[in-house]
């Protein structure tokens, strides 16, 4: 009997009882035959291999020659296709209240679609929510990528994004990460709208103490080599780091206050002072998420016209009204004398890239979508996102690094990840092209195989727009 997955062209899966008796044959759920294993971490390919997964890992990654040595009811045929790890996306937001719960859940499939089986969710204000989809993600009983979740936001009193804790001195850092810890989520992410110098610091040393991992913004007021030294572990976006580049940071921020420094900041950046900063926070094992795309993507919102953007149509209603807060800010923001020299903040962002990665900070692809970040769209604002890094000088394997290796390497998981081989997680893409080769690559998705399950892309993709709002 023959099973086919609509619309999928080279892979055929076929139910075989592969049943011979004896006892020395290994059982596992299924076989990926024929395939072309890519080591993105050694740049390599194992040709004419056989991956046989149990559960929801790897049991063995075998010549096709050996294939009779399994038992399995089911053949996944790659005819020669290439078999790689499966994409992190490493900030993300499910956010927007309550009546948004819905709309936020059935973006998983649009997820996977993409090829990415784990997301890490930078805060929001449905908490609960996440970690129910987590726990059903978990147990194969909801289709989605895994999620590593912060939780709510801490930031100070009147904080800009619903649901943040409040943190406004030492003892209410205590009792925001107590509550963190009774919810179980992954990290703490910090936010800085309303939070002070001292009160991030405060944050810091509490989380360092308890050893949980800490990233996100910063108060501009706060110094990034300070901040590591006290235990943080990574920066969401560039801004941080930029302002520590400049020799003249202490004397523009006495004239500058926040954002609006940056300008300032790019006109004296200093390369030399800049490798000084980026070999310190490699030293302190530090990682940071770029957001380049959802950088240009803004930064264009009040010229550029989204309304022929393929995944718009299928947007849930709620999701896009929260499009509008940004586009207001984008439109207003474009009458603003500043906007020249802010620009060119941004435009140092991309040439920061090459040097921190080379330096050794571990950069994190990320696409910051979610509700609220108009028209940057689940999965396909990730692909974006390795396209901006490969255009900022990474190699296209430095890129899938940022991806499928320091995902894992900020939660101390890449011993269940980052490579196929027996023993790791099977979050396993095949594609009709190399990636390796090139970044675009991504494009050929066919299947994504997690939580023991293959799905065809076009179903995922189908799953997600049939339930279009």
């Amino acid at each position: 009997m023959k099973l086919k997955f609509s619309n999928l062209l080279f892979v055929l899966l076929i139910i075989i009882p592969l049943g011979c008796k004896k006892s020395d044959k290994i059982a596992v759920d299924f076989l990926i035959t024929n395939v072309r294993v890519l080591d993105v971490v050694n740049n390599t390919i194992n040709e004419n291999q056989t991956i046989a997964v149990l559960g929801n890992r790897i049991e063995a990654i075998v010549l096709q020659e050996h294939i009779e040595n399994y038992q399995a009811k089911t053949i996944i045929d790659g005819q020669g296709n290439f078999a790689m790890p499966g994409l992190w996306d490493n900030h993300v937001h499910f956010r927007g209240g309550d009546s948004l719960i819905p709309e936020n859940k059935r973006m998983l499939p649009l997820y996977m679609s993409y090829g990415i089986t784990t997301v890490r969710d930078a805060g929001g204000d449905i908490t609960n929510a996440v970690l129910k989809w987590k726990e059903d993600i978990g147990d194969g009983s909801l289709i989605g990528p895994m999620i590593f979740t912060s939780g709510p936001k801490l930031d100070g009193e009147n904080a800009s994004w619903e649901g943040s804790l409040v943190v406004r001195n030492k003892d209410e850092a205590y009792s925001a990460i107590d509550s963190l810890e009774k919810l179980k989520t992954d990290y703490v992410k910090i936010y800085d709208s309303k939070l002070s110098k001292e009160a991030f610091y405060e944050i810091l040393k509490e989380s360092e103490k308890r050893g949980l991992m800490t990233t996100g913004h910063m108060p501009l007021s706060s110094d990034v080599l300070t901040a590591t030294k006290l235990g943080l572990d990574g920066t969401e976006h560039l801004y941080y780091i930029l302002k520590s580049c400049s020799p003249k940071m202490d004397s523009i921020e006495q004239i500058n206050k926040g954002y609006g420094m940056l300008g300032a900041i790019a006109e004296t950046y200093d390369e030399s002072w800049a490798n000084m900063v980026f070999d310190t926070l490699a030293m302190r094992n530090h990682f940071n998420t770029p957001t380049l795309y959802i950088g240009n993507i803004l930064s264009n919102l009040a010229d550029d016209d989204h309304s022929k953007d393929s995944l718009l149509p299928y947007m849930g209603k709620g999701i896009v009204k929260t499009y509008e807060r940004r586009i207001k800010a984008a439109k207003a923001a474009k009458l603003s004398p500043n906007r020249l020299r802010s620009s060119m903040g941004r435009d140092k962002f991309a040439q920061m890239v090459k040097p921190m990665f080379d330096a050794g900070i571990h950069i994190m692809a990320g696409s910051d979508c979610g509700a609220y970040n108009s028209y940057v769209y689940p999965g396909e604002s990730l692909i974006g996102e390795l396209k901006a890094l490969v255009e900022a000088g990474l190699t296209t394997q430095e890129a899938l690094l940022t991806s499928i290796y320091n995902g894992p390497l900020f939660f101390n998981v890449e011993n269940d990840y980052v490579s196929l081989e027996a023993g790791k997680i099977a979050d396993i893409l095949l594609l009709k092209k190399n990636p390796l080769e090139q970044i675009n690559n991504l494009g050929s998705i066919q299947t994504v195989i997690s939580h023991g399950k293959a799905n065809d892309k076009n179903e995922l993709f189908k799953m997600f727009t049939s339930s279009s709002m």
